[in-house]
């Protein structure tokens, strides 16, 4: 067996040309090898790496367009969200100033509606305390008559006597007589 040091130190050294056999020294031949396999992984893989890397760029550059795309649509949907916004903020303001002064017109309308009722109501009050009172006034009008009345009827069939009595009913019969003549 050789020594490792014989084939890297020796390179004067190189059996003929014309044999062909096997080298038993491994570690030169696993060089020579890993350099022709490598060489031709470069020779006939680079197309195939080439196209594998091409698709891959590709890849990342529609990931990043679509990411681009996909981010100016949020970025316009947030301004349209941010312009609705103030559009409606607008409108709540508007809606509560006017809701404000709304609520003041129908206050002051109900204030004034509840006055009204209250002068109506004190009318009413004064009108049914009037008519309470001439109500009394009529009532007490009538009891006073009727007292007077039947004083003068006690007095008159006390004083009157049959004859007297009977010129006073002839009289007033009289009377009526000639009231209905008149009318006619």
């Amino acid at each position: 067996m050789k020594n490792i040091t014989d084939s890297f130190l020796c390179l004067s050294y190189w059996p003929s040309a014309g044999s062909f056999g096997f080298d038993t020294d491994i570690l030169a031949t696993n060089l020579i090898n890993l350099s022709v396999v490598l060489g031709v992984l470069i020779f006939f893989g680079k197309g195939v790496l080439s196209d594998l890397l091409d698709n891959r760029k590709q890849r990342i550059l529609r990931t990043i367009r679509n990411s681009e795309e996909l981010r100016e649509g949020a970025i316009e949907k947030l301004e349209k969200a941010r312009a609705r916004l103030r559009k409606v903020e607008t409108e709540a303001d508007r809606f509560r100033v006017n809701g404000y002064s709304e609520i003041e017109r129908e206050k002051l309308n109900l204030i004034n509606s509840i006055n009204t009722t209250l002068e109506q109501l004190e009318n009413y009050k004064n009108e049914t305390i009037q008519f309470e009172q001439q109500k009394a006034i009529h009532q007490v009008q009538q009891r006073v008559l009727q007292q007077a009345l039947q004083g003068a009827l006690g007095t008159l069939n006390s004083c009157l006597n049959n004859e007297l009595h009977l010129r006073t009913i002839g009289a007033n019969i009289g009377m009526f007589g000639a009231i209905k003549d008149k009318k006619n």
